[in-house]
């Protein structure tokens, strides 16, 4: 037995065509779209933003997204515009208490992405 990939189903939120621009200004590439879900891809990863809405749900979801160079990503999101353009939180690079450095950033719908190295 071998898993091959893990692809989450991400809330979009109340309003699904703001969180897809805010994921294609984040740099993530739409592989698949409709009026229901939007298959974003970023090198050989990908997630399924779906078109649902449950603020609980939202507000405790996260995921890690593990990359090269932390560094790089804090400048990517900073150069984006997400943060100011759309209204969501970020936080730059810092150590956290489990011994891992990350970047805190909060989508539209208040999932909360965790970048680690």
């Amino acid at each position: 037995m071998r898993a091959l990939k893990l692809r989450p189903f991400v809330p979009s939120g109340e309003d699904y065509a703001l969180a897809v621009r805010f994921y294609e200004d984040l740099g993530f590439e739409k592989r698949f779209v409709s009026d229901e879900l939007t298959i974003f891809i970023i090198d050989e990863l990908e997630f399924h933003l779906q078109n649902y809405s449950n603020q609980e749900l939202q507000h405790n979801y996260m995921l890690e997204l593990c990359v090269e160079d932390l560094d790089a990503w804090w400048r990517h999101i900073q150069d984006s515009g997400v943060i100011a353009k759309y209204g969501v939180r970020a936080k730059p690079p810092q150590l956290q208490p489990y011994g891992k450095r990350a970047i805190h950033l909060l989508d539209t719908a208040g999932v909360l992405w965790h970048f680690t190295e």
